[in-house]
């Protein structure tokens, strides 16, 4: 993990991460400074939200620092941040990464267009939501807008569908994973970043980076998102077991299985 917060960052959060393994020695923390702030206002559709204030504060001045013990990883997932500080991370890498994930979102596409495309260029998988898509091809159609995508350089797209799930397009295959329909949505925000790590996690894992397996990892990162809306903030995902992860991921497989009998005359 190779990032910055200000000094309003609670070290709590730091905690649970150092506490499940995760190394934050690469971790800045900024003393006076203010850490990435954004605000937004979610419809009653919650797949449509107005984005009220953005704030880069810390992340405006940030050098990013790849440690030695980082340099030869095999997965680099490149987090929402200014594509000038993706490219950064990837020219500290040693050898090229076996697989490089992006996430961006329509701020860096309405600031920092050509650099965004530099990185694509450079990325085996993007995962973007369909405005988002839209967005950065000019396309409706998401099928379109994903060939458009992968003529920028990334191999796999992910699209995700909020409510309606997420889709996974390469080369000329295309899966559909469907959202696990719930009740009540008490907060999508995160989202997005649990389904992001749940996908890059599983590979990570399992170390297979083909379409076959990739399905798999995004099933797993919705199972994982699902968790997510379910309550505020992190509070759901820090109750989180691996049994619960299992049933889950179980209840996704009846969504999609069934048998069908398909004449030929």
């Amino acid at each position: 993990m190779v990032s910055v917060v200000g000094e309003d960052y609670p070290e709590a959060f730091l905690d649970l991460l150092r506490a499940r393994s995760v190394d934050t020695s690469a971790v800045e923390v900024v003393r006076g400074g203010k850490s990435f702030f954004w605000s937004g206002r979610y419809h009653n559709d919650m797949n449509v939200r107005d984005t009220l204030d953005t704030q880069l504060n810390v992340l405006a001045d940030f050098k990013p620092v790849v440690p030695e013990a980082f340099r030869k990883a095999a997965i680099v997932m490149l987090g929402n941040l200014h594509p000038q500080l993706q490219l950064d991370i990837l020219a500290q890498m040693e050898r090229k990464p076996a697989l490089v994930v992006l996430d961006t979102m329509n701020y860096w596409m309405n600031h920092t267009w050509d650099l965004l495309q530099e990185v694509i260029a450079k990325v085996d998988v993007i995962t973007i939501n369909d405005e988002e898509a839209r967005q950065l091809t000019g396309e409706y159609s998401l099928v379109k807008a994903a060939q458009r995508i992968r003529a920028m350089g990334a191999r796999f797209v992910i699209i995700k569908k909020g409510e309606h799930g997420a889709l996974l397009f390469h080369e000329n295959q295309v899966f559909f994973d469907p959202a696990l329909p719930l009740e009540e949505v008490f907060d999508p925000t995160g989202a997005g970043d649990t389904f992001a790590g749940g996908v890059v996690g599983y590979l990570a894992k399992s170390g297979d980076y083909g379409f076959a397996n990739m399905k798999n990892a995004v099933v797993h990162g919705s199972a994982l998102a699902s968790f997510c809306i379910e309550k505020f903030g992190l509070e759901r995902m820090l109750s989180l077991t691996t049994e619960e992860l299992y049933r889950r991921l179980r209840r996704f497989t009846d969504l999609t299985q069934f048998e069908i009998e398909v004449s030929t005359q």
